[in-house]
């Protein structure tokens, strides 16, 4: 099976700095993005250190399968899940790390969403509000679960998701990386099959995008740039209040004619998408 992938990260129409990060490691398939907050640029630094951490153990734990796994794993997991979850810890303590060492720094954090696939199998870290979701036989599931108030109290029946889309305490994080020095982090792992399309994305677009929306561009936008250009540009058309990130990865049948095609897009992708978010 065949990977085309792409992402675009964008300010908004009224945020100054673009908090959000992410990258694209095409030779191992993995994908990053982490949404930084703390302001000022402290909420950029966060987000990169997140994404460089993730990225640097990924690729380390490739030429030293015998490093240390950090935080609880599960056995069942696979180790690409395993190292997933150890570098998601790693870039937890990063940015407590760094937060300590530059007192200017203190109160910054991240949201952090990551997927490694590995031939059909796809391993998801996860901590914070952007999410994870996979777009099947036209239906477009959520594969991460939000650490926010308000789906707290949606999955407890306080809220209705109504109530919840309306709520002021929407931006209130329950866990984010480099607020305690310990992190839980959410682990897990899925099947993929061909058609399948694996999509990232931070708050900014969730916040003013709708699923069925989503879902509609997912399945009408078969290049993973202009998917990411047009679900931006519908979040910059409802007022683009914070920061929009998406990166896509689609699943394709593994013939001659797609890799050729892809080999084409992926020189493209390495360009434009090795760094996002100022970084």
């Amino acid at each position: 099976m065949q990977i085309a992938c792409g992402g675009v990260t964008d300010v908004g129409r009224v945020r100054t700095n673009n908090e959000d990060c992410f990258r694209i490691v095409m030779p191992l398939n993995l994908y990053v993005l982490a949404d930084g907050m703390g302001g000022e640029a402290h909420g950029e630094i966060a987000s990169a250190l997140a994404v460089e951490t993730v990225v640097t153990h990924c690729l380390d734990a490739e030429a030293n399968p015998a490093a240390n796994v950090i935080g609880k794993v599960e056995p069942r997991w696979s180790a690409k899940t395993k190292r997933l979850s150890t570098a998601v810890h790693l870039a937890n303590k990063k940015i407590c790390k760094s937060a300590e060492e530059h007192p200017e720094q203190h109160g910054m954090g991240a949201t952090l969403t990551a997927a490694w696939i590995d031939r059909s199998k796809l391993s998801i870290a996860h901590v914070g509000d952007s999410r994870a979701y996979l777009l099947r036989g036209g239906s477009l599931l959520q594969l991460t679960r939000d650490h926010s108030l308000v789906a707290e109290q949606v999955r407890r029946g306080m809220l209705t998701a109504a109530e919840a889309e309306e709520s002021e305490m929407q931006s209130v994080l329950l866990r984010a990386l480099g607020v305690q020095p310990e992190i839980e982090v959410d682990a897990e792992e899925h099947m993929l099959f061909p058609r399948d399309v694996l999509m990232l994305c931070s708050d900014g677009l969730t916040r003013v995008v709708t699923e069925p929306e989503i879902a509609g561009v997912l399945q009408a936008e078969t290049d993973p740039i202009r998917g990411a250009e047009e679900l931006v540009a519908i979040a910059n058309d409802r007022g683009g209040p914070d920061n929009i990130t998406v990166v896509i990865a689609r699943m394709l049948k593994d013939s001659k004619g797609w890799f050729s095609w892809l080999r084409r897009g992926a020189r493209k992708n390495l360009g434009n998408n090795g760094h996002a978010g100022g970084k």
